[in-house]
């Protein structure tokens, strides 16, 4: 049975039109990502079901699209709807945290990225935008890379800044193994962010080595 085909006065669509969304349940809130069940359970049922199978709504947040499949009726397109609905919500609150901060010190930096870069097991780059007084306008992924290293593309850096309206930037990325001390690649990324900033304009705030329990400023001295 498809959502559409339920009586009026269930469905979630119009209830939530009418009532607003905090009247609907966590379950009809998911069954409308799902649209349809199948024979002989509903979408809210199925929705029920989904959020039972992983604990909770908290648990479901974190299941993989090929985690969500295992259970019968959900099929790839109905998976990858309620990973991205998790994923926007996620991205919305890192956006409103990092809205709430100033980068004055490199420290800054490091709290900013943090969240984004801690309990990975490869390198990933994060970049912070800044409006002229330090106010973080963004702060995301920028790249994933190996387990040893990940490479910074200095355009698309600098794009980002760009079309993001800041007026300055500050990069950091992880090292897993964690060993916060820089390499010669990170010194020499350092050097070619600078200088790429300076030629377009933009601040340069600083580069840094994030791990699980620590950070580092990265230097250009050798």
């Amino acid at each position: 049975m498809r959502v559409t085909d339920m009586p009026v006065g269930d469905r979630p669509r119009e209830r939530l039109w009418e009532l607003g969304v905090e009247a609907l349940a966590d379950r009809e809130l998911l069954a409308l990502l799902l649209g349809a069940g199948t024979p002989g359970c509903d979408a809210v049922e199925l929705a029920g079901q989904l959020i039972a199978a992983h604990g909770g709504l908290k648990g479901l947040s974190r299941a993989d699209p090929q985690a969500l499949v295992a259970l019968p009726g959900m099929g790839p397109a109905k998976a990858v709807r309620v990973a991205a609905a998790f994923q926007l919500t996620r991205r919305l609150a890192n956006q409103g945290a990092a809205d709430r901060r100033r980068v004055v010190t490199t420290a800054d930096l490091a709290a900013v990225a943090a969240p984004l870069l801690r309990g990975l097991r490869h390198e990933r780059v994060v970049v912070v935008v800044c409006d002229p007084s330090g106010v973080v306008l963004r702060a995301s992924r920028l790249t994933d890379g190996a387990t040893d290293r990940s490479l910074i593309p200095v355009r698309d850096v600098l794009a980002l800044t760009l079309s993001s309206g800041g007026a300055s930037f500050g990069i950091a990325h992880n090292h897993p193994t964690g060993d916060p001390t820089p390499s010669s690649h990170d010194r020499n990324a350092t050097t070619r962010l600078r200088e790429a900033a300076a030629a377009v304009g933009l601040g340069f705030l600083d580069h840094v080595v994030v791990t699980d329990t620590a950070w580092r400023r990265i230097t250009t001295d050798p």
